[in-house]
């Protein structure tokens, strides 16, 4: 199995790679850990874990053309998905490193489509700054901002957390991968936990790290678990990804908090 460096480039914050291996292209920040993966053969699938998780909110959303806030882009993976099955849906997406949104585009094929918007800027600043123009416009947020050394320091504070409810609809869902590897997890369970009331749901993922969070405003739909089977076998057909695993999973993972999101 041989690793090919297809690009490199450092800006301020480091040096950014692209790699190549069996025919699997990946997106590094200066270390070995994936930020953002494509198989060349599939360009279009989310190859990671994490990602596949990330979408486990369509077992509780219907997002229709409803806009949709990503911070932090990566390889644009989750942004490509989204566009593609979701035709008319608009995502914004924000990401701090110029390069990356670049590199996105040139390696990751991110389209380069009129319902994406990419902003350069720390996700932290640019969520306070549209939520002084206008409130409640998502109804989903997603939140991938990990690097190597945890999630950005700007954005792990209840000021933030708090803004991105705000620009939530009231039925939406924030999304967040989290790390459950640090003390930060803790303090991120505490503060979100208290902001939506305890209606969340965690999402592990076996083999990783990665713990996806899915924490839900207070007219985010609750269906019946038997319903949310249903809902689990369609959207498995449609996208191919394991909703009846997501589902049980998020049953099983939280006994104390399925129950706030769910009816009987």
């Amino acid at each position: 199995m041989t690793t090919q460096l297809i690009y490199q480039i450092e800006d301020t914050d480091g040096i950014i790679e692209v790699k190549e291996t069996d025919g699997l292209r990946s997106l590094h920040f200066n270390s070995e850990p994936f930020q953002s993966a494509m198989s060349l053969k599939q360009p279009d699938k989310l190859h990671l874990d994490y990602a596949k998780a990330m979408m486990s909110y369509l077992l509780f959303s219907d997002i229709g053309n409803d806009d949709i806030l990503l911070v932090g882009l990566g390889g644009g993976s989750l942004a490509k998905y989204i566009l593609k099955h979701f035709p008319d849906c608009r995502v914004e997406a924000v990401e701090y490193r110029a390069a990356v949104a670049e590199i996105a585009h040139d390696y990751f094929e991110l389209p380069r489509d009129s319902r994406l918007n990419v902003v350069i800027d720390d996700g932290a600043r640019y969520v306070k700054d549209r939520l002084n123009l206008q409130r409640e416009l998502y109804s989903v947020i997603m939140l991938d901002a990990f690097d190597s050394k945890g999630m950005a320091e700007s954005l792990c504070n209840p000021q933030f957390f708090a803004a991105c409810q705000a620009m939530l609809k009231k039925d939406g869902i924030l999304v967040v991968d989290l790390w459950n590897t640090t003390e930060q997890f803790k303090q991120l369970f505490s503060w979100l936990g208290s902001l939506f009331n305890a209606k969340l749901l965690f999402l592990p993922i076996h083999g990783m790290v990665n713990v996806i969070g899915l924490f839900f405003h207070e007219d985010t739909p609750m269906y019946s678990q038997k319903a949310l089977k249903k809902r689990a076998i369609q959207l498995e057909k449609t996208h191919g990804l394991p909703f009846k695993q997501f589902l049980k999973e998020l049953i099983t993972s939280n006994p104390n908090f399925i129950d706030k999101v769910t009816n009987q």
